[in-house]
């Protein structure tokens, strides 16, 4: 099994500014907008994208939740092992509200299908985008394409694309790993 680095730490805080500067062009101040970070990996990404916005670029006021897709997965009933669900942290009103889904891969786009379900227990948001940081491009199942992405990477489907956090993992890379 071998790695080859995609992003390094440079490169990955260069195209998180660049996303956070697309953010606050569609969305300016945010006040009918909400980041919604995928369970588990895309909360690392909402997080940072959150303290960008607001440290960086003085937008006051950010609302941040985390939604678990576990349980509205098609696949989740498949596995050999019980699943172990992740928190839903939503302490706002998703009504009329834009929703931007965050996450840090986009591979089949089955996860957002799922966050598509999912979000509709909170009510009927006004419009819904999604920001990703690797837009894994010829692996679609579903016809789901990103509003905001990092960077777009041409994959083999056996190959496997980790990203890596400072706050998870010691630092911030996305890797490509060959089998």
């Amino acid at each position: 099994m071998s790695q080859k680095v995609l992003l390094n730490e440079k490169e990955v805080n260069i195209i998180l500014h660049r996303l956070a500067c697309q953010l606050i062009e569609k969305h300016h101040k945010f006040q009918d907008t909400v980041l919604i970070g995928i369970q588990p990996r895309g909360v690392f990404l909402a997080d940072r994208l959150a303290k960008i916005l607001t440290e960086d670029y003085k937008i006051k006021n950010i609302q941040l939740g985390y939604l678990d897709i576990t349980f509205f997965r098609d696949d989740f009933r498949r596995g050999d092992k019980p699943l172990e669900a992740n928190k839903t942290k939503i302490n706002f009103i998703v009504e009329d509200k834009n929703i931007v889904f965050i996450d840090d891969v986009l591979y089949t786009g089955r996860s957002i299908r799922a966050a598509l379900t999912a979000i509709q227990s909170f009510g009927r948001p006004n419009e819904i985008e999604l920001l990703t940081l690797i837009d894994r491009r010829f692996s679609r199942h579903l016809p789901i394409q990103p509003n905001y992405r990092g960077r777009q990477v041409d994959v083999i489907n056996e190959e496997k694309v980790r990203v890596n956090w400072k706050e998870r993992d010691q630092e911030d890379s996305v890797y490509l790993i060959e089998k």
